[in-house]
């Protein structure tokens, strides 16, 4: 499952450089699936809407980072933990009940983003 950002973070910035796929946002930034990952040409997010990877997407959060669970892999293929909630002073960065995945969705995801 993709971790989640709750509203008890306190801006700190922490998470974002420590996340290996970009998936990490300050609040009302906008988001693409090219940012900080190898991909190219078209991607299919979760819901199946297959995007331009440059493609602009509105911030899923405006007041707090936040991040997108289209490029969340709970640092899969990375490191032993997600390194946002290893990091995060506050524990503000928890899984999110609303995606889950199991290793193997993570890994595939981790592979389609960062192409060898």
């Amino acid at each position: 499952m993709a971790i989640k950002i709750t509203d008890e973070c306190i801006n700190c910035g922490a998470c974002e450089p420590e996340c290996p796929n970009n998936a990490i946002y300050e609040g009302g930034v906008q988001w693409a699936i090219v940012d900080g990952t190898s991909v190219k040409g078209t991607f299919a997010l979760m819901d199946g809407t297959v995007v331009d990877v440059a493609a602009k997407h509105a911030p899923l959060g405006v007041d707090v980072y936040y991040i997108t669970p289209n490029k969340c892999t709970e640092c899969q293929g990375f490191h032993e933990e997600p390194q946002c909630a290893a990091v995060c002073p506050v524990d503000c960065c928890v899984p999110d009940e609303q995606y889950e995945e199991t290793v193997e969705e993570l890994l595939a995801k981790k592979d389609k983003l960062h192409l060898a």
